[in-house]
């Protein structure tokens, strides 16, 4: 903002002569008139003490900084004599801060981590109170219903309070620490000019604009600033997400590898021996003490009980099938024989997520969501089909998104990624959010039938047991050995009939008794 201090008319009052403020006006105002003799004194600058304005901010501008926005002539004050400025001149530049050079108080709540979550679990902090942190610096780990995340800093600045434990349940938008933040969180004037006027050429270098990492490594700001930490060039990072993301711990694993730091562990390490007691690979600590021994139920145990409970409230009805895999056991075989990539193993698991997304294109109301509070069902695009996987952390379903548009060779790649991640427990929230409806394998454990209970707020969930030799009839009456699997459905029957299921499940042995059936629908 520029101020212009300009000399009224020569008209005499009271007061005499009064400088006053004025807007540049549009007309142009004629000089006043050449004076004969010698130059006359300047006007006192004494009446400028009737002048009610702020001048704190306001300092003389040097002739360099004269614009020629103005197109009328003014006065100077320069010093104490009154100097013709000549036209176009502006008399006064304003400074002013961005910020307040004052430290400041700013709480750091629990963001919305995903759709449909409303609570967190603090799983620990990696900061204390009184430390020092950078921007993007981990501050803590918290554990959804779908995922574990990690709350990064936005700000540089000192943690003043910390707010929750380990173990307490965090609501979204709750606050989780305190920070202060001081004059390093302050931008000049001068410094935001100085950005401004470089953001085009750096824009045009790098859009990015992080100069060290090239346009095709997918990865966030905070992973980023991870890598520079320990002088890494996060293009020689191979990344395990999703696409190649490149993921924190991609960053941590390649800086064990050069010695920079420890090799990463899970924040629920610390928790196994509790997980192990729970799932009864455990052992008690003293074997003759009988005494009983309370834990508390973390991470995806915790999750599984909010969500089994709701399931229970559900009315289900289950139906079972067996299908004959004869021709599936032989394609996996012709697969397996052709395998080239000694990093891919073929399983059976790929053709049946396969062929039951052809069968759900044909009965959609199994791919489909019911809407208690509406009393609507929304029948959805595309095939994410979840898959219940038993880790040392609990179960956890993520799910391959778009079935219907992959190969059976990209769903085997896309399985092993996701038991990889759930394995290290490093699943993000997009692996696990976003599914339609889910299979259970309880026969790569064992088991022949399972009584699944729906993964809310999906229509059904299909178990599938362990592939059997049993003997079967052919046409002619002849006996032979026949591969089988049970497979039960579960269904919700508010929205699904037996007689959909049961006109489903046909589609889809179909498809698995012959797989040549595919090739129809492929494109």
């Amino acid at each position: 903002m520029a101020c212009v201090l300009r000399l009224a008319s020569r008209s005499r009052s009271r007061s005499g002569l009064r400088p006053t403020l004025a807007a540049p006006r549009p007309s142009p105002v004629p000089p006043p008139p050449p004076r004969v003799g010698p130059t006359p004194a300047a006007p006192s600058p004494a009446p400028l003490r009737g002048l009610l304005l702020p001048l704190s901010p306001l300092r003389l501008a040097s002739p360099d900084a004269f614009s020629s926005s103005s197109p009328s002539p003014a006065w100077l004050l320069d010093g104490l004599n009154w100097r013709r400025a000549g036209v176009g001149r502006r008399w006064f530049a304003t400074e002013a801060s961005a910020a307040s050079t004052a430290a400041e108080l700013v709480d750091v709540p629990l963001a919305q981590t995903g759709e449909g979550i409303a609570e967190c679990e603090l799983l620990r902090w990696f900061v204390t109170e009184g430390d020092q942190v950078d921007e993007f610096q981990r501050l803590c780990e918290v554990q959804s219903d779908k995922a574990t995340i990690e709350i990064t800093s936005r700000f540089k600045g000192k943690v003043h309070q910390i707010h929750f434990g380990p173990g307490d349940i965090v609501k979204v938008g709750e606050t989780l620490l305190k920070m202060m933040v001081g004059d390093s969180q302050t931008v000049s004037h001068d410094s935001i000019a100085s950005s401004t006027d470089h953001s085009h050429a750096v824009d045009a270098a790098n859009p990015s604009g992080e100069g060290s990492v090239p346009s095709g490594t997918l990865s966030t700001p905070a992973v980023r600033h991870l890598a520079k930490q320990y002088g890494l060039n996060i293009s020689d990072i191979q990344g395990t997400g999703k696409d190649g993301r490149v993921l924190k711990e991609d960053v941590l694993s390649y800086a064990a590898s050069k010695g920079l730091c420890k090799e990463p562990t899970s924040s629920l390490e610390e928790n196994i021996d509790q997980v192990e007691l729970l799932e009864g690979r455990g052992s008690l600590p003293d074997a003759n003490s009988y005494e009983d021994r309370r834990i508390s139920l973390r991470g995806y145990q915790r999750s599984m009980v909010k969500s089994m409970t709701l399931a229970a409230k559900v009315p289900h009805f289950h139906y079972l099938e067996e299908i004959n895999c004869d021709a599936l056991v032989e394609l996996k075989a012709s697969f397996q024989n052709a395998n080239k990539d000694h990093t891919i193993k073929h399983t059976f698991l790929p053709f049946l997520i396969k062929s039951l997304s052809k069968a759900l294109s044909k009965y959609p109301l199994l791919n489909s969501c019911f809407v208690e509070e509406t009393n609507e069902v929304i029948f959805k695009g595309s095939h994410n089909i979840g898959v219940a996987m038993a880790t040392e952390h609990g179960l956890v379903v993520p799910n391959i998104k778009n079935v219907q548009s992959l190969s059976i060779l990209e769903i085997t790649k896309e399985l092993s990624r996701l038991h990889e991640m759930a394995s290290h427990n490093r699943l993000s929230t997009e692996d696990i959010a976003g599914g339609t409806i889910t299979l259970s394998n309880i026969g790569a454990i064992g088991g022949k039938f399972g009584s699944p209970l729906l993964n809310l707020p999906e229509v059904a969930i299909i178990a599938l047991g362990r592939i059997q030799k049993l003997p079967r009839f052919d046409d002619d009456e002849n006996v032979y050995p026949s591969s089988i699997i049970n497979v039960t459905v579960g269904a919700d029957h508010r929205v699904v009939d037996g007689a959909t299921v049961a006109r489903f499940c046909n589609e889809w042995k179909s498809l698995v008794e012959k797989p040549e059936l595919l090739l129809l629908h492929m494109r």
